[in-house]
C-alpha cells in the first residue's frame, strides 16, 4: 500500500472516530473546523514526502540535508599518454594496442559469463607481479584502456596498491581521495570520489588519503564488502585493480582470493624463475591465473623492433611495454 493510500486509510480511521482532520469535510458537506491535529501528518506532507522517497530510491535525488554525490569529472590528456607509450583511443593504431586487443578477449568473456565455465565475481581482475618494477602499473592502465575501447563494457581501473600508488602519478593527474577514503570513513561513498574520465566508459578509483595501516585495509571486511558491492553494481562495468606484488605483501594475496581473474606481470630477462614461482603459489585459489611477458623483444620484419607472444592454458600472455 503506497503513502497516499495509507494517508487517505487513516483519514477515513479518524474521521469515523469523531476526530476533525484539517482539510477533511464533514458528513453534511461543510468544511471541518481548521484544527490541528499534531502527531498526524498533512496529506500533501505525505504525498511530498512519498515524491522526495522515490527520487532517492531512484538515484534522482540526494536524501534530505545530505550532500550530492556526484563524481569528480577529470580530464585526461590523451595525447600526453600516448607519447608517454600508453594506450589513447585517440590515437593511431598500433602494435602495443594490437597486442592489448588480444590479451583482453578472454578476460573479457570469462567476466561477462562467456567463457568455458561460469567464474564467479569474473569481473574482478587484478593486476599484479611477483615484486616491484616489473610493469603492472602500466599494464593495467593500458589493459582497462583497451577495455573501454569495447562497445559494450565499462570498466572502472582501481588504485589498490596503497603503499605506493602510482596511477594517477601515471596519467598525470594529482593524488585525490578514493579507495582507503571509502573503506575508512563511513561517511564516504563510492560515488563521492570515483573520477569520470574524457573517456566516456573510464572511471578511476584512486588510492585514497594515506594511511598508517594502508595494507592491512585491503584485507579487512569493510574492503570484502565493498568488492561485492562493486562486483554485482553493474553487469557491464569490468574492474581493474593495480595491486601491490605479490611477494612485497601479504595483504597482495588477501585480495587476490576476492578476485575472480588474476594477471601476474613478468618482465622478460628479469623476473626470477623462484619468485615468479612463489608468486604464482600465493595466488593458486584464485579461478583464473594468466601470466603477461613484459618488454619481451623478439627479431620481427614487421619494423617494430618488440615482439611478443602469447597462449591460453594454465597460464600465457605477453606483452611488450615500458
Amino acid at each position: 500500500m503506497s503513502l497516499i493510500e495509507q494517508a487517505a486509510k487513516r483519514l477515513a480511521q479518524l474521521r469515523r472516530a469523531g476526530v476533525d482532520v484539517p482539510g477533511s469535510v464533514v458528513a453534511d458537506g461543510e468544511p471541518a473546523p481548521a484544527e490541528v491535529t499534531p502527531d498526524f501528518p498533512r496529506p500533501s506532507a505525505l504525498a511530498a514526502d512519498f515524491k522526495r522517497q522515490r527520487a532517492v530510491l531512484t538515484g534522482d535525488a540526494a536524501p534530505r540535508g545530505a550532500p550530492a554525490t556526484v563524481s569528480r569529472r577529470i580530464e585526461l590528456d590523451l595525447n600526453a599518454l600516448t607519447v608517454s607509450g600508453l594506450i589513447s583511443p585517440d590515437a593511431p593504431r598500433s602494435q602495443l594496442a594490437d597486442q592489448y586487443r588480444v590479451i583482453k578477449r578472454p578476460l573479457i568473456a570469462n567476466a561477462m559469463g562467456k567463457g568455458a565455465t561460469q567464474i564467479k565475481r569474473g569481473n574482478l581482475i587484478m593486476v599484479t607481479s611477483a615484486l616491484s618494477g616489473e610493469g603492472k602499473t602500466f599494464t593495467a592502465i593500458n589493459l582497462a584502456m583497451s577495455i573501454a575501447m569495447e562497445l559494450d563494457n565499462t570498466v572502472m581501473l582501481v588504485d589498490a596498491d596503497v603503499p605506493k600508488p602510482s596511477v594517477l602519478k601515471m596519467l598525470g593527474l594529482p593524488p585525490s581521495r578514493g579507495l582507503l577514503d571509502v573503506i575508512t570513513d563511513d561517511s564516504v561513498e563510492l560515488s563521492q570520489v570515483l573520477l569520470k574520465t574524457n573517456v566516456e566508459t573510464l572511471s578511476i578509483l584512486p588510492s585514497g588519503t594515506q594511511h598508517p595501516r594502508a595494507t592491512e585495509l585491503l584485507a579487512s571486511d569493510a574492503m570484502v564488502g565493498l568488492l561485492e558491492e562493486m562486483a554485482n553494481r553493474y553487469p557491464d562495468r569490468i574492474i581493474i585493480f593495480d595491486s601491490p606484488p605479490l611477494l612485497m605483501t601479504t595483504e597482495a594475496r588477501a585480495l587476490a582470493t576476492h578476485m575472480g581473474q588474476v594477471v601476474v606481470v613478468v618482465k622478460a630477462e628479469s623476473t626470477v624463475r623462484s619468485d615468479l614461482k612463489h608468486a604464482l603459489a600465493a595466488i593458486e585459489s584464485c579461478p583464473v591465473k594468466l601470466m603477461l611477458l613484459n618488454q619481451a623483444r623478439a627479431s620481427t620484419q614487421d619494423g617494430y623492433g618488440y615482439g611478443y607472444g602469447y597462449g591460453y592454458g594454465n597460464y600465457g600472455y605477453g606483452s611488450d611495454g615500458v
